[in-house]
């Protein structure tokens, strides 16, 4: 997940602009949108932790950052609160809906 020593926690991501999100009854709905159309084929839907993570995708807060949010709010180690969070992002990252911010941005 990334070339930082830490494994990826120094890491910050944030949402891509393509990406339309709305709450509905607690959890995340997404939906990339390119070339003025939507890919409904592509609709994505976060569960209530998911949803907390992806309303703290801001380009500032570093992976180790949430992840200590996380675990202020559920009952997880940091280890696994990581660990997990790391596989999470890995897989929004796949699939194009959040980008790695440039190194330096605060």
């Amino acid at each position: 997940m990334g070339s930082d020593p830490a494994g990826g926690v120094l890491r910050r991501f944030s949402k891509c602009p393509e990406v339309v999100s709305r709450r509905i009854a607690g959890e995340a709905v997404l939906v990339p949108v390119r070339s003025q159309m939507a890919e409904l084929d592509s609709v994505f839907t976060l569960n209530n932790l998911g949803s907390v993570v992806w309303d703290l995708l801001d380009g500032e807060r570093t992976v180790s950052q949430i992840a200590d949010m996380v675990c202020a709010s559920y009952e997880v180690t940091a280890e696994e609160a990581t660990q997990d969070l790391l596989e999470f992002l890995s897989e929004l990252e796949s699939a194009g809906l959040i980008e790695c911010a440039p190194e330096g941005a605060e």
